[in-house]
């Protein structure tokens, strides 16, 4: 191989959940001309997340009754058992995703920063340029997650604000009172931690998620998460007020005023912006179409414009079904891997087992989360 400008079978694109269960994958159907590029450490969104921020997903040790841990990225891993919690923080979690990486040698490369996707001519595989020089590779496998790709933007004096992705605890802000804008999971999250500590908190919503029963956790709050915020109004710290869209933040004499068309609540602190995060996709934008409003897929979750080039991880979508949970898009990543082998003419059979443990979803009409009770 050429060291230099090295030519891989597979280059993955981050080392996360997604990247990493795939990588374990590639290596159970013997294929180790691959490398995972990484730009900063493994798990590394993870680690950034709040101190105090869980896994809304439960985490529960299960193999001897034949089901799988529902953070687990690996077969007869789980996370659960390793650390003795059932809802995981994110340093923990990097710590499982070390682990896997060292228990089956995967070839990350780490501080390694993807600048350029360059597609080769007639479609005969990809360059990829990064900060640590270029890499080869007749497939790319795009798992770089959203974390680190917050939504920081959405409204004028945004820049006002603390994104929550960028509070490293919640008991470092200072204040007692604050307005957290956003009231999905991240914003749920914040006005529960802050509320443990004492705050009040004004948590304000542009639809009322708390209110939305719908089954689907990509689209509902989870159990967990609605548990948390109905202890924190109980006690009166939290003021839930909902079907108000923000649209604007505006710095005033000893605070700030958090605007929407026709109120205003005032905030002594910096407002928390809870307002989500962008596809990581978007770094690669004109090689997916967005016709749809996010990023079209084949069925083996490869792109319609781009052939070679595959998603696994939270930005994976079909219609009406979103993968952005750890046990929905894991179930993706046979599938993924499935199509390369397939091309590179190497065995599948080793993939039946990730079918068994209902680990290769390929056949996306199942999916139903309606619930008859």
């Amino acid at each position: 191989m050429n060291t230099k400008n090295p030519q891989y079978d597979v280059v993955i694109v981050g080392a996360g959940a997604a990247g990493i269960g795939c990588g374990v994958v590639l290596k159970d159907l013997g294929i180790e001309n691959f490398v995972i590029l990484e730009r900063h450490q493994v798990g590394a969104s993870f680690s950034r997340w709040p101190e105090e921020m869980r896994f809304i997903t439960p985490s529960f040790p299960s193999h001897g009754f034949g089901l799988l841990d529902l953070n687990s990225v690996v077969l007869k891993t789980s996370p659960a058992l390793t650390f003795g919690q059932e809802h995981l923080s994110g340093k923990e979690y990097a710590l499982y995703l070390e682990t896997i990486t060292e228990y089956f040698q995967l070839p990350v490369k780490t501080e390694t920063d993807v600048e350029t996707i360059e597609v080769l001519r007639q479609c005969k595989g990809f360059v990829i340029q990064t900060n640590r020089g270029e890499f080869r590779a007749q497939f790319v496998i795009w798992a770089a997650g959203e974390f680190q790709y917050p939504r920081l933007n959405p409204f004028p004096g945004a820049d006002l604000c603390i994104h929550n992705s960028q509070v490293r605890s919640w008991s470092k802000l200072e204040g007692d009172e604050f307005v957290v804008v956003g009231g999905y999971e991240s914003g749920v999250d914040a006005a529960s931690n802050l509320a443990a500590l004492g705050k009040k908190v004004k948590l304000l919503d542009r639809n009322s998620s708390w209110a939305n029963l719908d089954p689907d956790p990509s689209i509902s709050l989870s159990p967990y998460s609605l548990r948390r915020l109905e202890i924190a109004y109980s006690l009166g710290r939290v003021e839930l007020i909902g079907e108000k869209q923000i649209e604007e933040v505006k710095a005033v004499k000893n605070g700030y005023v958090v605007e929407s068309k026709y109120e205003k609540w005032f905030s002594s602190t910096p407002p928390i912006l809870c307002t989500g995060f962008d596809s990581s996709l978007k770094q690669i934008a004109p090689m997916f179409d967005w016709s749809n409003g996010y990023a079209a897929l084949t069925q083996e979750d490869e792109s319609t414009l781009t052939p070679g080039l595959f998603v696994v991880g939270p930005s994976v979508r079909h219609g009406e079904l979103i993968f952005c949970f750890i046990y929905k898009f894991r179930q993706r990543f046979a599938v993924v891997v499935n199509a390369i082998a397939q091309r590179l003419e190497i065995d599948t059979t080793p993939l039946q087992v990730y079918r068994r443990e209902g680990l290769f979803l390929d056949d996306l009409s199942c999916c139903d989360n309606d619930c008859v009770c």
